[in-house]
């Protein structure tokens, strides 16, 4: 017998989410998320992880997931090339979990909680299809930037999967957007943004010594899709209109890009440090001695980064095409926001970044912090447990 139809009168959200058999189906676990799942099945009846696969670019290995039920599928993975319409190109990964529907069989689960809408969602939908009483929330995390030159046939196949949906989350205001657009009703949508890890942030004071106010700070891959060349094009422009100022521009990760950005021609007034791949702990300390965070990306459905930044007391210098940019920053109070494709734009939000008074900054770093301050795992495990509890309650009133 389901466990949420052991009790039909007046129980809240929550006390369904708390009696249900959840299953969670993801194609690999971030280290942040994991804290979020931790907490999750301690709000669930029980909580079941269905992973693609083990390890993905900031995934984690299996022995790391102590603590959580989590499974991995028996999954073919498919690397493939992707031309975006912003003329940059890269690799993803299409994960194929071919024994979702006989690991649904043998939970057995009250309710479905998908990631995205690829193979893992359809063949989830299709169980749901053969047991209508399991409701599916769709997880989702892609924006109307991110999804720009899809093909028809993802389209067909993302419209069929949201009507099929007994709710949708989504990530922030973007990608809500974006799923309205397939029909999703207002009411059937939930929000879970993504969360940082402690780790990963400098949590000492939010000012800064008036030498590195402006100290310019990029942490993420050397891809085409984070925007980096064309961001040291107008920062070169704008350093040779302003020869009198200096500017310390420092970089951590890695990516194809590293020759190239190398050997980009700079004016001698700006001073280019690549860092290298950093450890969690060194790129925290990297946060403390910066002044002011950079990411230009042309795509991106979140940017973890972001809150990584602002929690260690950064205002963000940044794309609109990054989600955490568009919901977390806020122009003259905690950042400065532009669209990558408008140079003009992003030149006229780095000349007001770097003339900006040292005084300033330090109130848009404590802004910066308090922006981001309830984004915690506990808050997005709420969140979560929210969503899943309304589609019980719903199933609930419709069978009473």
């Amino acid at each position: 017998m389901s466990t949420t139809t052991t009790q039909q009168t007046e129980l809240l959200p929550a006390d369904l989410a708390g009696r249900a058999n959840v299953v969670h189906l993801v194609n690999i676990i971030h280290p942040a998320d994991r804290q979020v799942y931790l907490r999750l099945s301690q709000r669930a009846g029980k909580l079941t992880i269905l992973a693609s696969s083990p390890l993905g670019l900031h995934g984690i290995e299996r022995s790391d997931w102590n603590d959580l039920d989590a499974r991995l599928q028996r999954t073919v993975t498919l690397r493939r090339p992707q031309q975006h319409p912003l003329r940059f190109r890269e690799m993803i990964d299409v994960h194929i979990p071919w024994d979702t529907i006989s690991q649904l069989k043998a939970i057995r689960p009250d309710i479905i909680l998908s990631h995205e809408t690829g193979f893992r969602s359809l063949l989830s939908a299709v169980y749901t299809l053969r047991n209508p009483h399991v409701p599916l929330v769709l997880w989702v995390a892609m924006t109307e930037h991110t999804e720009k030159g899809r093909g028809w046939p993802r389209h067909v196949l993302r419209r069929w999967l949201f009507r099929r949906a007994d709710a949708v989350v989504v990530n922030g205001i973007s990608t809500a957007r974006y799923v309205s657009r397939f029909g999703v009703a207002a009411n059937r949508v939930f929000s879970a943004p993504y969360v940082t890890l402690p780790e990963s942030s400098f949590s000492g004071p939010a000012t800064r010594v008036s030498a590195a106010a402006h100290h310019l700070l990029y942490v993420g891959q050397f891809v085409e899709r984070k925007g980096l060349l064309p961001f040291l094009q107008v920062l070169a422009r704008w350093a040779s209109a302003n020869p009198a100022r200096n500017v310390e521009f420092s970089l951590i990760g890695s990516g194809p890009l590293e020759a190239a950005i190398r050997e980009f021609s700079l004016p001698p007034n700006v001073a280019l440090r690549l860092m290298g791949r950093r450890k969690p702990p060194e790129i925290a300390a990297a946060y403390g001695t910066a002044g002011i965070f950079v990411l230009p990306t042309l795509a991106d459905e979140w940017g973890l980064v972001v809150n990584e930044a602002m929690a260690s007391g950064l205002p963000v210098l940044g794309s609109l095409y990054g989600q955490a940019v568009e919901v977390l920053c806020e122009n003259g109070q905690t950042g400065w926001t532009f669209r990558p494709d408008h140079a003009e734009e992003m030149e006229r939000a780095l000349h007001a970044a770097l003339g900006t008074p040292p005084e300033v900054l330090d109130a848009m770093r404590a802004a910066a912090r308090q922006r981001v301050a309830h984004l915690t795992a506990d808050y997005v495990a709420d969140q979560l447990v929210d969503a899943l509890g309304h589609v019980l309650k719903e199933r609930q009133g419709s069978h009473a």
